[in-house]
């Protein structure tokens, strides 16, 4: 069993307080993504955990062992790196097989081994040739299998399919994800891409200047956003956020936003209990709603708002639509060819079983306070 537990880990590079009081327990067979923009301290995490880095405050544990004093070749850890670090005198076989004969494996072990994670992979025709005649995908494959081949407690892979192209980026998710669940392993990988984020995660750990915003199941993190952050880095198109006052009636809510004469109303209990429970935070909202939670009609309604299409992109099954609502655009995810022009009105209404309130002034989410 591997378990892994960072505990109120801190690093500096100079001045730079690259990973600030991180807390984080992976439970073995987990499949855990660190998401988040380039400097946001994900690889230098990873990097800590491989033995990489050294961390100068906190506590790293693998299994029941503590790590952070352990050299890398001690942690029982195996390091995915994004570009192919082959050796490109050595074939595929040799690659693979290098950290078995480097332990000492007798030769009929190392044959097995490499064969048994080949098949896996499904490269065995390519085990002869070196890496100069294999494709990018072929490669990272190799690489993978080199990692593989010892069965360590814990795979960690940094952007492993970033140099790839989409159609190949989208086989080798799904590839990555399968030897997860056949090997039975504790994976950590690190991406800037939300979509393999989402795609492959069974915990979402989202980070931003060193801290970590969030950590739950994909489906939570884009259903309940913690904060503003996570909000509009996960998604695509990202989340809708909007300036906006609100007032509290009977049995619904009120929804203002700057220039629009009329206001959205949203008969959603959750949502009058949570302004009800920050009074002083109601004056200073902002509004976070998913694009396809925002509902367009051509006609008008009662309950619905009047507003202005600004853009529409076709995107074959679906569109985007940009839509002027007072001072302020929203997105919304229509069906293809719903809208026909720019400049056409529409009408709307926002899901409120499906609305975010946040406080703009520390981006918390109302709903998460609650």
């Amino acid at each position: 069993m591997a378990d892994i537990q960072i505990i109120d880990a801190d690093k500096y590079f100079g001045s730079n307080h690259v990973i600030r009081k991180l807390n984080l327990h992976i439970r073995h067979g987990e499949f855990v993504v660190l998401l988040g923009p380039s400097g946001c301290g994900k690889t230098t995490t990873l990097r800590a955990l491989a033995g990489l880095e050294s961390i100068d405050a906190g506590e790293i544990r693998i299994g029941d062992r503590r790590v952070d004093h352990l050299p890398p070749q001690q942690r029982d850890t195996a390091f995915v790196f994004q570009l192919y670090s082959l050796y490109p005198h050595l074939s595929a076989f040799d690659n693979i097989a290098f950290p078995l004969r480097a332990a000492g494996v007798p030769d009929a072990q190392v044959r097995e081994q490499v064969g048994a994670v080949a098949r896996v992979l499904r490269i065995e025709h390519l085990l002869k040739k070196r890496p100069s005649a294999l494709a990018g995908g072929d490669m990272q494959r190799v690489t993978i299998g080199r990692a593989l081949v010892r069965r360590p407690s814990a795979m960690l892979m940094d952007e492993p399919i970033g140099a790839l192209d989409a159609k190949l980026r989208e086989q080798m998710r799904t590839e990555l994800r399968r030897l997860h669940v056949d090997n039975d392993s504790t994976t950590v990988y690190v991406t800037h891409d939300q979509v393999e984020a989402m795609a492959m995660a069974d915990k979402i750990g989202i980070m931003n200047d060193g801290v970590l915003q969030q950590y739950d199941n994909p489906d939570t993190v884009y259903d309940e956003p913690a904060n503003l952050f996570v909000a509009q880095f996960v998604g695509s198109p990202i989340m809708n956020v909007a300036d906006c006052r609100c007032e509290l009636a009977d049995d619904h809510v009120r929804v203002r936003l700057p220039g629009l004469a009329e206001p959205f109303v949203l008969r959603e209990p959750a949502l009058r209990q949570q302004l009800q429970a920050a009074p002083a935070a109601a004056q200073d909202l902002a509004l976070g709603i998913r694009p396809e939670a925002v509902g367009v009609q051509l006609q008008p309604s009662p309950g619905l708002v009047r507003a202005e299409v600004e853009l529409v992109e076709p995107l074959g099954a679906y569109d985007i639509v940009d839509i002027a609502v007072g001072e302020q655009s929203l997105r919304a995810r229509t069906p293809s060819q719903l809208i026909r022009s720019q400049g056409q009105a529409v009408w709307l209404r926002l899901d409120g079983a499906r609305t975010h309130f946040f406080d703009k002034r520390s981006g918390r989410s109302l709903r998460a306070a609650a």
